[in-house]
């Protein structure tokens, strides 16, 4: 009589394993139909989504609360660039923070909000947005832009070139020309957001622009910091030729150059650091755009600040906003590396705040 009860346990048992094996392969099944919705409809997918992009991506996610609302999760699939784009606007502004918070590099990245700040800083009350101007940076368009929403024009193709830097006709107020009380309010309460470069392209452009081709209207570039810095920087001082962008450097490098800035005047913001201009450890911005990558920031700028219904941003070149390695390399390419490290030095916040990276040509 054992014989029979042996064969009942073994097959008890048997039975047991094949509901196992049963079980396991339903709950696959069920697990692979979750996690092969692409459409994303389901809330509950949201996080795994999130997650997901955060991992690829890697960057740090602060809390949804934070992002703007029109792109916060709704349940619905989310589109590549749609993701991306404030990803890519957190992570800079997270680096900026980290950076600010880098003791070493404090005397780099800090400065007072002073009136030459507040001067660079352009108001849009109907909007509630404040934009720091950054030269050398298609900083003409966002004020082209700006006169826009203000008022002045109805449109960007009727403001005339020489209308847009005159700022008595322009309609733009700068943020200095308010009360304590009232920059205060601004501050802490308007859509803020500035567009930085490659710094040493940025510098280029403005010797370019400034010291070779010198528009008409602007003779004192040429005519008398030129001289200036010439005086106190070139060489061979048996050479008669105009500012080369090897004595260019040299000022620009040089630890006591203040001494020649409050010469120049205003005439330097072509030139300085953009932690100069804007203070971005002192005042919490909403955006900051690249022009590297202009042709995605410029709409993300007008969506986030809610004005891509009343405006858009100036069409942009082909080929215009690419970072040009060969030709930064070309101007470095006759500087002595020391005059170089002390550019950088100087420069060396703008680069780390936002990170950009510092030249193959000098680290060889």
């Amino acid at each position: 009589w054992l014989m029979p009860d042996n064969m009942h346990h073994q097959w008890l048992l048997l039975a047991a394993c094949f509901w196992v094996i049963f079980m396991f392969m339903v709950a696959s099944k069920f697990i692979t139909l979750t996690f092969k919705d692409t459409d994303g409809y389901s809330a509950k997918q949201e996080p795994l989504i999130l997650t997901a992009v955060t991992k690829v991506e890697e960057v740090h996610v602060p809390e949804i609360k934070h992002w703007p609302e029109e792109f916060q999760p709704t349940g619905k699939a989310f589109s590549g660039n749609l993701i991306r784009q404030p990803l890519v606007h957190m992570e800079r502004l997270e680096l900026l923070r980290n950076v600010c918070k880098d003791t070493a590099l404090r005397d780099l990245s800090h400065t007072a909000v002073s009136k030459f700040v507040l001067d660079r800083i352009f108001v849009c009350d109907k909007h509630k947005i404040l934009f720091c101007q950054t030269p050398k940076v298609g900083n003409t368009q966002w004020k082209k832009v700006l006169i826009v929403l203000n008022g002045a024009f109805s449109s960007i193709e009727e403001i005339p070139e020489n209308i847009v830097h005159d700022h008595e006709k322009n309609g733009l107020p700068r943020l200095s020309s308010f009360s304590d009380s009232e920059i205060k309010k601004r501050l802490n309460l308007y859509f803020k957001f500035f567009i930085v470069r490659d710094p040493f392209e940025r510098l280029i452009s403005a010797f370019k622009d400034k010291f070779v081709h010198n528009p008409r209207f602007e003779p004192w570039y040429r005519h008398e910091i030129a001289p200036g810095i010439i005086r106190k920087y070139r060489k061979n001082r048996t050479e008669t030729k105009g500012l080369q962008f090897e004595d260019f450097v040299r000022y620009l490098g040089d630890p006591n150059h203040r001494w020649l800035d409050v010469q120049f005047g205003d005439h330097i913001i072509h030139w300085v650091t953009y932690v100069e201009l804007c203070a971005p450890c002192e005042i919490t911005y909403s955006v900051i755009g690249h022009h590297e990558t202009l042709e995605d920031d410029a709409p993300y700028i007008l969506k986030a600040a809610g004005i891509d219904h009343l405006v858009s941003y100036p069409t942009i070149p082909p080929g215009i906003t690419v970072y040009n390695k060969t030709k930064v390399e070309r101007y470095f390419s006759g500087i002595s590396k020391r005059d170089i490290r002390r550019l950088y030095a100087r420069f060396e916040g703008d680069f780390k705040l936002f990170g950009y990276q510092e030249p193959d040509f000098l680290l060889n």
